[in-house]
């Protein structure tokens, strides 16, 4: 029904994350109506970001400059460092502006299933940035998954020796949520971390 072009465009944005072949086609069509003011910006845009798009050396985040503008910034706490498991978690803190020290980016969780070891992800810069002095303190950023606690728990018996002070976020109920519309996993964390006030 429609031409080789436009049906591997569909296949290839249905790739995308959150994009399915419904999503897609209405994309496709959308960026095909609007060739001039859309597709042709976003064509130039996507080819500029893959040309001077960068992996920071320090942590990971993806810039223009390496070190990226977070790790060059002298305003920043060098003495934390949050370890968080992909790019988009440190841009989901950096959004909510609630850290100001140094990020780690470990590309990913262990996870035995999918075959995911210590050696595939970003551990050993970790450790090493770490053990390096002037750091205190690790914040663990992983997720409530079992690969992500499982990475925690990992990443944690590795820094028990460094001297530095590991902690992870808190777990629970989250600001304005309900307890009868919670599953028992996160009432469960909630009863866990509580404090006292």
């Amino acid at each position: 029904m429609v031409s080789a072009e436009i049906e591997n465009l569909i296949t290839l944005l249905a790739k995308l994350p959150g994009l399915g072949p419904r999503s897609a086609r209405r994309a496709v069509l959308h960026l095909i109506k609007r060739r001039e003011s859309l597709a042709q910006p976003l064509i130039k845009a996507m080819a500029d970001a893959i040309e001077n798009i960068k992996t920071c050396s320090d942590c990971g985040n993806l810039d223009t400059q390496d070190p990226c503008y977070l790790c060059a910034d002298p305003k920043r706490d060098q003495a934390v460092i949050c370890v968080v498991e992909d790019v988009a978690d440190l841009w989901a803190l950096e959004r909510a502006k609630v850290f100001q020290g140094r990020y780690h980016v470990l590309g990913g969780t262990l996870s035995a299933l999918d075959g995911i070891g210590p050696e595939d992800l970003n551990i050993p810069d970790l450790i090493e940035r770490a053990g390096q002095g002037g750091i205190k303190e690790v914040i663990l950023a992983t997720s409530a998954t079992v690969d992500g606690q499982t990475t925690a728990h990992y990443l944690t018996d590795r820094l028990a020796n460094s001297g530095v002070q590991v902690t992870e976020l808190a777990h629970g109920v989250p600001v304005g949520g309900e307890l009868d519309y919670l599953d028992d996993g996160t009432l469960g964390e909630a009863i866990k971390a509580r404090r006292p006030v």
